[in-house]
């Protein structure tokens, strides 16, 4: 298969990167492991997106953005964000897509949400990223020059020097032509070539033991760019969200908005403590309020806390926020009743593979966006309801960008690419199961809410040892989706010790207990 443009991920960023690519005039292959092309975080964000309500302004955006951010976010991204992503709201997702925003009147529900400093959340009701995304695959089957195959994963990229890497170190490759992607179906490895790749595979969460990600966020991105050597950058900032639903299933997002419509965190026992953190209490950051909850659980074994928006007239609720109604009424709670249980989870990583302001990462024709890259943006932390904004925006300029980039580019196909070498080794699940129990405890316990020089040595020994036996695992067994995410999910986690462990300064979503590097030389991102 070749094209002009491969696009992995078909969240907000994969999406937006297709459309604009296409518009550009290049031929698109937009690519998903999933059997639907719905089956994306984008799909699953409650909160919102910024706009730019009456009286607001981009600088007052970016002011908010840069303080939430722990003073380490990159000026020109934030810049570039603050001005152009809310225009990109409006012309594409408003006038051109009609997505279903909530009105108030003759104009727009606009929300507050946690370090904001003003209301300027669009949203729809609480499940904001379901219609969005729908409108943005609507729009992608219209546009002729997008191939959508689903099903697929991508395994590694390809590169002139793919055969003589190692997989147990990183190393510079040229440039990137495409990547191998397997048939979850068939079983079956085969490469498509392309002038451009566009990353665009999301999150990490799932290394974690509680995360609000779906089972897809493993990371896939950052473990692939990693192994042909691409820059990584602030991934030690994961962002842990303080309120996500205790249920039998997993950890079920809560939206912020809940907070920002007035409910309240109290502990286990009903008694109110944000205060004693930080005045904003439910408002501050989310990494603050997520270590308070933390710190408030082990300081008085409390196996959860409690959110309570019951104070709200019952309609009120439904109306606003029926998914969370509904979800509570699932898992066993009646929202409009009184206080449901909740832990702080992985949410949202505001590091990833280091990107300019086009989207393009360190190795030649290989871009990056959305959750997977890292403009900078977020710095420390991440302020709310931008993620889907800097997807939105950065997917369309790295789209774009990389669609000229091949129309000026001879293909860089300049040797046969090699069959993939199938194994016929049978995987054990178990296993399987077993090795992503070792990664996702030691990265809750030592890699989480709170770490320590101590603890993240132990973990980078761990994962080093773990990963070893998994890339063996790997080259010997049948090759399968459970298989890649599994070499994946090691990776990333060790990616993320790495960066913990070299940044000795405790902010934003990155706290230290004793901030003391393991490596004397070590430099902060």
């Amino acid at each position: 298969m070749i094209t002009d443009v491969l696009v992995l991920g078909t969240g907000i960023a994969g999406c937006s990167a297709a459309l604009s690519a296409a518009r550009e005039g290049a031929q698109v292959v937009l690519v998903t492991r999933a059997e639907s092309a719905e089956s994306s975080n984008t799909f699953w964000a409650q909160g919102g997106i910024v706009g730019r309500p009456p009286g607001d302004n981009a600088e007052s955006l970016a002011a908010d953005i840069v303080r939430a951010g722990g003073g380490l976010s990159n000026p020109p991204a934030v810049e570039q964000l603050s001005r152009e992503g809310p225009e990109l709201v409006e012309r594409l997702l408003i006038g051109e897509l009609g997505v279903p925003f909530d009105r108030d009147g003759d104009g727009f529900d606009w929300a507050l949400e946690g370090a904001h400093s003003l209301a300027r959340v669009l949203h729809v009701k609480d499940e904001t990223g379901a219609p969005l995304e729908r409108a943005l695959l609507a729009a992608v089957s219209r546009e002729p020059r997008i191939r959508l195959l689903t099903g697929r994963t991508g395994v590694d990229f390809l590169t002139p020097a793919h055969d003589s890497l190692d997989p147990l170190d990183r190393y510079d490759v040229p440039y990137v032509f495409g990547a191998y992607m397997l048939d979850r179906k068939t079983g079956e490895v085969s490469p498509c070539c392309a002038r451009t790749t566009v990353l665009a595979t999301g999150g990490l969460g799932q290394v974690f033991l509680h995360t609000t990600n779906p089972p897809a966020a493993r990371g896939d991105g950052i473990a692939m760019a990693a192994r042909v050597g691409a820059r990584l950058l602030n991934l030690q900032f994961v962002q842990f969200h303080p309120t996500a639903l205790v249920h039998p299933r997993g950890r079920l997002l809560l939206s912020e908005a809940l907070r920002g419509a007035g409910a309240k965190i109290t502990d286990a026992s009903g008694k109110a403590f944000l205060r004693e953190f930080d005045p904003r209490e439910e408002l501050a950051p989310r990494d603050v309020v997520a270590r308070a909850i933390h710190r408030r659980m082990l300081d008085e074994d409390q196996p959860h806390a409690l959110l309570d928006i019951s104070h709200k007239p019952p309609e009120w609720i439904r109306e606003h926020f029926p998914g969370v109604a509904e979800r509570c009424r699932e898992a066993g709670y009646d929202v409009t009743k009184g206080p449901v249980p909740i832990v702080p989870a992985a949410h949202y990583s505001c590091g990833g593979v280091a990107v300019d302001l086009d989207g393009r990462a360190t190795i030649d024709g290989l871009f990056a966006a959305g959750e997977v890259s890292c403009t900078g943006v977020h710095g420390a932390n991440r302020l709310a309801s931008t993620s889907l904004l800097e997807g939105l925006l950065w997917g369309w300029r790295a789209g774009g960008a990389a669609a000229r980039e091949a129309a000026g580019t001879a293909s860089r196909r300049d040797f046969p690419v090699p069959p993939w070498q199938p194994e016929s080794e049978p995987v054990d699940p178990a296993l399987v199961s077993q090795d992503w129990l070792v990664i996702k405890h030691t990265m809750w316990n030592y890699v989480g809410l709170v770490r320590s020089g101590r603890r993240l040595e132990r973990a980078r020994r761990l994962l080093a040892e773990l990963r070893v036996e998994i890339e063996d695992f790997y080259r010997h067994g049948a090759m399968s989706d459970a298989l890649v995410g599994l070499r994946n999910g090691v990776r990333t986690a060790l990616e993320i010790t790495r960066g913990a462990a070299e940044d000795r300064v405790s902010r934003g979503a990155h706290y230290l207990e004793d901030e003391k590097a393991l490596s004397p030389g070590a430099q902060n991102e």
